[in-house]
């Protein structure tokens, strides 16, 4: 491969595979409540929030870390009140017992308003602050921490809507992926130029750990790992890597403030890129080499993916994680490139449609069969068995099935994500 692309897809991978503390969409609107304060330079009177339905749908359901709360008012609070946009998304790192009541506080006095705003991108987040007659407003757009628009006063301190108008995260000077450039990539590259692959391994793994020595959500993890799971599922690598991905998942998604490793955004998507593959490759004990050309398989693979699903749809993200986990798996098994792209097509051709019902708890059950699904087809693949052309959304060629899975998740699902919208903003 040559070196020039080499060197872009590393920095994209730097680029997409980086840490956050929280779920992603809660943290992207404290980032640009953080930064609309910063900007007003006062602590606001009054703050508006406008978000497409896809960042409404994610934040509205899921734990804000530190806080023992659920929803977004709160991290709009901590945002004005504690924030630091240098902190990206992690954002709210420097909360105390003092700042939470404060910010408590600020919900009573009801000076936040959450709007739901039509017609723009699926990721956008605007917010006004207001301070008597002065204002501010901050736009997120396209990627979590991607801010388009600074304003004060009607003054533009920064604006780059203009020249990002269309809906699409690969940028001009990012490589296009494929399958044949992700496999190539991750077996050719020299190791050493991956080795900074490990440290999502090192930030996920503490997070399941930290998991596992609490009690966070609906303890997926330790009713996989618990006197029944064992009983009834055993005691494997199958069963480890559920175990492990979904401890992470479960602190996440209840609000624990311990970091993780993301990937394209989204920290599920990186803790079901990572852990999976990890907790394999610690059972068959692997050499670190393979390790770090599974971890940048499986990372690489939903970059690729991403690409063209876009950062939010209606298709559940553990859909694609779990299939960079898949490759990442079948390497580690020994498997080929053809056989590593059985593993994608079978993983096509299972559970493509899972929903996205918003950032919560139970994703960690959502995750957790995402993981069942990989490591099914990672074994059907090594023994050469694979979903065919004649089946569904399959296509002979695999960067096809890729784009077949994508165009469902990006355009046929639309109708799917406005009602499950409909469905969460109108239960009493």
């Amino acid at each position: 491969m040559d070196i020039t692309i080499q060197k872009q897809i590393i920095e994209l991978i730097k680029r997409e595979v980086v840490p956050a503390i929280g779920c992603t969409e809660p943290m992207a609107v404290a980032l640009a409540v953080a930064k609309a304060s910063e900007t007003l330079a006062k602590t606001p009177q009054k703050i508006e929030v406008f978000l497409s339905a896809n960042v409404l749908k994610n934040a509205m359901g899921v734990g804000i870390p530190g806080t023992g709360m659920i929803g977004l008012p709160i991290a709009v609070a901590l945002g004005a009140l504690i924030g630091k946009s240098e902190y990206g998304l992690e954002v709210l790192r420097d909360i105390t017992p003092q700042s939470l009541e404060e910010g408590k506080n600020m919900i009573e006095k009801r000076c936040i308003d959450i709007s739901l705003k039509d017609n723009v991108d699926k990721l956008y987040i605007e917010v006004i602050c207001r301070y008597e007659a002065e204002y501010s407003k901050v736009i997120i757009q396209k990627e979590h921490t991607q801010v388009v628009l600074v304003e004060k006063n009607g003054e533009k301190q920064f604006d780059k809507q203009e020249s990002d108008t269309l809906d699409t995260n690969l940028q001009e000077d990012e490589v296009a992926l494929t399958f044949s450039k992700v496999f190539d990539f991750a077996t050719q590259t020299p190791v050493h130029d991956l080795e900074f692959i490990l440290e999502s391994a090192e930030l996920n793994r503490r997070a399941a750990i930290s998991s596992i020595n609490g009690s966070y959500g609906h303890t997926v993890c330790k009713t996989v790992s618990g006197v029944n799971g064992k009983k009834y599922l055993g005691d494997s690598a199958f069963t480890h890597m559920l175990s492990m991905t979904a401890a992470a998942c479960d602190a996440r998604m209840d609000g624990a403030f311990i970091p993780v490793m993301s990937n394209s955004g989204s920290g599920n998507q990186g803790i079901a890129a990572t852990l999976p593959v990890l907790s394999f490759a610690d059972d068959i004990k692997c050499s670190q080499e393979q390790l770090i050309r599974a971890l940048t398989l499986s990372h690489l693979m939903v970059i690729y993916i991403k690409q063209s699903l876009g950062r939010l749809s209606a298709l559940c993200g553990c859909v694609v994680a779990a299939t960079g986990a898949s490759c990442g798996i079948t390497y580690l098994m020994g498997g080929s490139k053809l056989q590593l792209s059985y593993a994608i097509k079978n993983m096509i051709g299972n559970i493509t449609g899972m929903i996205c019902d918003g950032a919560k708890p139970s994703c960690a059950m959502k995750v957790s069969s995402g993981v069942s699904t990989a490591m099914l087809s990672a074994l059907m693949a090594i023994e050469n068995k694979v979903v065919t052309s004649s089946e569904g959304i399959i296509d002979d060629d695999v960067d096809k099935s890729i784009a077949n899975l994508t165009a469902i998740g990006s355009i046929g699902m639309e109708a799917t994500d406005k009602l499950v919208l409909q469905i969460m903003t109108k239960k009493a």
